[in-house]
C-alpha cells in the first residue's frame, strides 16, 4: 500500500522513472523549480536535491522571494516512486489565489488507483501537526481528476480564480474534515 514518506537518496532510481514519466511536464509538489533535469540523472546531484527538499521545511532556510517553507513527501509503493506532495506552510497572495496549502502529482502509470486521494487524505493530518487549521486547495478548472481527488477528501468548492478552482478542508483542533 502507498504511504507518504521523506525524500530518500536510496530511490533515486525509481523517483528518476517516475520524473521521466511526466515527459517535461510541470510536477506539481515536487520542488524541482531551479533544477536541470538532466543534472538529476547525477547521483549527487540528486542527493543535493532530497537535501533541498527536506531543508525547506525548516523556517530558517534561504529561499527564493515569494517561497514559503514546505514540507515536501514522496508518495511511494514498496521502493516505486508514485509521486510526490507538498505541504507549503501558510500563504502568500500568490498561493491564497492560486497555489494553496497542498500541491501533489502521481506518475502517469500509476494514476486512476486512488494514490492522490490516499496521499491527500494522509497529509492533511501532517498539515494540522504544522498549525494548519484550513488547508486551501486548488486545482485547474477543467482538472476533474484533481476536482474528485479534493472533493472525496471533503473539499468544499469556495469559487474560481485565473482558472484555479479553490477548496476549503478544516482540519483544526475544533474542525474535522469538512464534510
Amino acid at each position: 500500500m502507498a504511504h507518504l514518506t521523506s525524500p530518500d537518496a536510496t530511490l533515486h532510481a525509481s523517483w528518476l522513472e517516475a520524473f521521466l514519466e511526466f515527459g517535461g511536464a510541470h510536477i506539481d509538489g515536487a520542488g524541482l523549480e531551479g533544477w536541470a533535469p538532466e543534472d538529476l540523472k547525477d547521483p549527487g546531484v540528486f542527493e543535493r536535491l532530497v537535501g533541498t527538499l527536506i531543508n525547506d521545511a525548516k523556517p530558517e532556510t534561504v529561499r527564493k522571494p515569494g517561497y514559503v517553507p514546505c514540507t515536501y513527501l514522496w508518495i511511494v509503493e514498496g521502493t516505486t516512486v508514485l509521486g510526490s506532495l507538498a505541504i507549503r506552510h501558510y500563504l502568500n497572495e500568490f498561493l491564497l489565489n492560486e497555489g494553496g496549502h497542498i500541491g501533489y502529482s502521481v506518475r502517469p502509470s500509476a494514476r486512476r488507483r486512488g494514490h492522490a486521494a490516499k496521499a491527500l487524505a494522509d497529509a492533511l493530518p501532517v498539515a494540522r501537526a504544522l498549525g494548519i487549521e484550513r488547508v486551501l486547495l486548488t486545482c485547474d478548472e477543467d482538472n476533474s481528476g484533481s476536482r474528485a481527488t479534493i472533493e472525496k477528501n471533503g473539499g468544499r468548492y469556495e469559487d474560481t480564480r485565473n482558472g484555479k478552482r479553490r477548496y476549503w478542508i478544516g482540519v483544526g483542533k475544533t474542525a474535522g474534515p469538512a464534510r
